[in-house]
């Protein structure tokens, strides 16, 4: 008996494509490399290219139009993430492609507060795993979005930033204290010794 059209169509169809196939180096660089490093600075490749892999504003991960629904595969490609200028690369020790970012390539999930001598810190913890602590290296940066009000950021690596979730923004909000920088009164919150403001002091009424 032969094969009904319908069973036809579906052996030739093309294969599903595999996320992890999308990079030729992607196993050695998970052994070469510890996460939340990024691509070692003596890796230069060749540049490949783009490929359909894009990072939306809400953190997922999405391969050929599909999310990458598996959490340690997230992992590595972050893991590998760059930004050259104004364009996300992924780096491997063989190869160089270009990815489409929709606002940050990371998500801050989880905000934790220590105090030490007194002194707030803040962490937070993003949704690929790495637990950022607010300082010089990693500071907070507050931008004003078309509809949403400010957004804020907090730097993860290099060039890389995670945005903050919109829920931990008002517990940061709480956390804000007015103080004097450069002779104007800011909103704004502290980390490490550190100052980081939001808004004037005028315009808070507005967060």
């Amino acid at each position: 008996m032969s094969d009904s059209p319908t069973k036809k169509r579906e052996s030739n169809a093309e294969p599903a494509r595999a996320p992890e196939g999308a990079l030729r180096g992607l196993g050695e660089a998970a052994t070469g490399r510890l996460r939340g490093l990024g691509p070692a600075p003596s890796w230069n490749p060749p540049d490949c290219g783009d490929i359909d892999m894009r990072i939306a504003a809400d953190g997922t991960w999405f391969y050929c139009g599909s999310p990458i629904g598996r959490a340690p595969l997230v992992q590595l490609f972050a893991s590998v993430l760059r930004r050259e200028g104004e364009r996300y690369v992924l780096v491997t020790p063989v190869e160089k492609v270009g990815i489409k970012v929709d606002d940050a390539p990371f998500l801050a999930v989880e905000m934790l507060l220590e105090s030490e001598a007194e002194q707030p810190r803040l962490k937070f913890r993003t949704n690929v795993g790495d637990l950022v602590t607010v300082d010089s290296e990693h500071p907070l940066h507050f931008v004003h979005g078309a509809s949403e009000g400010l957004k804020p950021y907090v730097r993860v690596r290099g060039d890389l930033w995670a945005l903050v979730k919109r829920a931990l923004f008002y517990d940061l909000v709480d956390l804000g204290r007015i103080e004097r920088v450069v002779n104007e009164d800011w909103f704004g919150v502290r980390s490490c010794e550190l100052f980081f403001p939001m808004s004037r002091a005028s315009e808070i009424d507005g967060l």
